[in-house]
C-alpha cells in the first residue's frame, strides 16, 4: 500500500471546497419579491476554506486558529489582549464577572453593589449585574442617539455605585468620553458593551477602549461572524487572566488546551486550604464556566477580519444613502443621529414614529413586514416591563420616559453589507408612501 501525501490531500479537499462555493448560486434578493432582512452574514470562499482547513485538523476544540484571531482581534481592536468566548452574551457575563474576582482586592465588585445602566437595549448587557447579585440602577436614554443621558449619571450615583455596564446602540457611540470622565472621578469600573458597534471610533479612538472592559459578539447578525461567539477585551493583565479564569470553568491554571505545566511548577503550588502540591490544573480561584469556542468558529472568524474594514464602509455607506432617501420625513420621524465626536459603525438604523405620521410604529411595522421588509424593535424596549424583571432589586433615577417612548415607538431596518441601493430605495419608498396614506386618511 502506498503511503498517503497527507499534504497533497489536503489541498485537494481545499480545493473542492472552493469549486464547491462558487458552484453555488449567489444569493440574490429581489425587493418586493424576496423578504430583505434586517441583518445577515457575508460569506466567501476564504470562510469555507479555513472552516475546511480547521476541520482537516480534527482539534475541535480551541486551537491555533483560536490563538490567531485572539492576537489578530486585540491589535485591531486596540486592546493589549482578547478572549474568544461562545456569544457576546458570554462575553458580558465574563467581562463583569471578571470584576468580581479576588484579585482586585478591594476594588472587587461585590453583591449588593450598584451599577448604572439602562432598560433600553438587550436583556444581556444587564442580566450579568443581576446575576452577581448586584442591583441595576436604570438611566433614561435620548432619542435620536438611543444613548444614555449622562446629564443624570450623577444623580445615579450613590456610595453603593461601583461600575457602569452600558452598549453602545444600534452601532452608535454613547459618550464614552463624559462617562470615563465620570467613572475616573469616582473610581468606577466601566463596561463597554461594543456587541453591535464594532468598528465605531469617538476622535479616531476605537470604543471598547475608553473602559476597563470591553465585549464583542460574532452572531450572524454582527459585523463579523464565525456563527456563534464572542470576545472580551482588556488591556489590564490582571482583568485579562480573571476573566480567562472564569471562562475556563474557574480553574487557576491558565495553559492552553492540550498544553500542561506552561507555569512550571504544577505540582509545586498551594492555595486555599488544599494540600501543597496539588494538581494546579485542578485548583479553582473563582466560580466559572466552560465559555470557549471549537477551533472552526475561530477559523472562520480569521478569515472574516479580515473584510470587517470592508463591512464597516459598507455600514455607513448605505446608513447614509437611507438617511438621504428619509430626511424629507424628518417631523413624523426622529431619524437617527450620531453622538459628538463618533463616527459610529452602524448596526441599524432606528426610526421614532411621531403623531404627526397619524399611523403607529405598530401599523407601520405590520405594512413594511407584509411587504418583505424586516424590521425589529429596539430589543427589549423597555427591560423593566419585560416579565423576567418583575421583582428584581433595581433604582430608577428620575423618570424613564424616553425608554418607554421607544417601547411604544421605535423601529429599526437594516443597512447591512448585503443590502444594495435598489434594496434601500424600495424600504424608503415604502415607508414614504405609508406615511403619505396615512395623512391623506386623516
Amino acid at each position: 500500500m502506498s503511503e498517503v501525501n497527507t499534504d497533497a490531500s489536503r489541498a485537494n479537499v481545499v480545493e473542492a471546497a472552493r469549486h464547491h462555493f462558487r458552484a453555488q448560486a449567489k444569493r440574490n434578493i429581489v425587493p418586493g419579491q424576496d423578504y430583505i432582512p434586517v441583518t445577515g452574514k457575508i460569506l466567501d470562499e476564504d470562510d469555507l476554506v479555513n472552516l475546511v482547513e480547521s476541520s482537516l485538523d480534527m482539534w475541535l476544540t480551541a486551537g491555533r486558529f483560536a490563538t490567531e484571531f485572539e492576537k489578530s482581534f486585540a491589535k485591531a481592536f486596540g486592546t493589549k489582549f482578547s478572549l474568544l468566548v461562545n456569544s457576546g452574551s458570554s462575553a458580558n457575563l465574563v467581562a463583569f464577572t471578571a470584576l468580581t474576582s479576588p484579585r482586585l482586592g478591594d476594588s472587587r465588585i461585590q453583591p449588593g453593589d450598584e451599577v448604572i445602566t439602562v432598560a433600553a437595549g438587550f436583556p444581556t448587557t444587564v442580566n450579568p449585574i443581576i446575576q452577581n447579585g448586584c442591583i441595576p440602577v436604570f438611566v433614561d436614554v435620548e432619542l435620536g442617539t438611543y444613548e444614555i443621558e449622562v446629564a443624570k449619571l450623577e444623580a445615579a450615583r450613590s456610595e453603593k455605585t461601583k461600575a457602569v455596564m452600558i452598549a453602545h446602540t444600534l452601532g452608535n457611540t454613547f459618550d464614552v468620553k463624559a462617562v470615563k470622565a465620570f467613572c475616573d472621578k469616582y473610581d468606577l469600573w466601566l463596561v463597554e458593551d461594543c456587541c453591535d458597534a464594532l468598528g465605531a471610533t469617538v476622535d479616531g479612538k476605537p470604543i471598547g477602549t475608553f473602559g476597563d472592559i470591553a465585549t464583542v459578539s460574532f452572531y450572524p447578525a454582527h459585523h463579523i461572524t464565525m456563527g456563534e461567539g464572542g470576545a472580551v477585551c482588556m488591556s489590564d493583565p490582571q482583568l485579562k487572566l480573571a476573566a480567562e479564569s472564569i471562562r475556563d470553568w474557574g480553574r487557576d491554571c491558565w495553559c492552553p488546551p492540550g498544553k500542561d505545566n506552561t507555569c512550571k511548577k504544577r505540582y509545586d503550588w498551594q492555595l486555599g486550604d488544599l494540600p501543597h502540591g496539588y494538581d494546579h490544573k485542578y485548583i479553582y480561584s473563582h466560580i466559572g464556566y466552560n465559555l470557549k469556542v471549537s477551533d472552526m468558529q475561530a477559523a472562520v472568524g480569521v478569515s472574516q477580519l479580515k473584510k470587517l474594514p470592508h463591512f464597516i464602509e459598507k455600514r455607513r455607506e448605505n446608513f447614509q444613502y437611507l438617511y438621504g432617501k428619509l430626511s424629507s420625513l424628518e417631523g413624523d420621524l426622529i431619524l437617527p443621529r450620531s453622538s459628538e465626536g463618533a463616527n459610529p459603525s452602524w448596526f441599524g438604523f432606528a426610526l421614532t414614529v411621531e403623531k404627526s405620521a397619524k399611523i403607529s410604529r405598530n401599523e407601520l411595522v405590520r405594512k413594511l413586514e407584509s411587504e418583505k421588509i424586516g424590521t425589529r424593535l429596539l430589543f427589549g424596549g423597555h427591560l423593566l416591563k419585560q416579565p423576567a424583571y418583575k421583582g428584581i432589586e433595581h433604582r430608577v433615577v428620575g423618570g424613564l420616559e424616553n425608554t418607554e417612548r421607544i417601547m411604544h415607538d421605535t423601529f429599526w431596518v437594516g443597512v447591512w453589507p448585503g443590502l444594495e441601493a435598489r434594496h434601500l430605495d424600495y424600504i424608503a419608498d415604502r415607508i414614504h408612501t405609508h406615511i403619505k396614506e396615512a395623512k391623506s386618511k386623516s
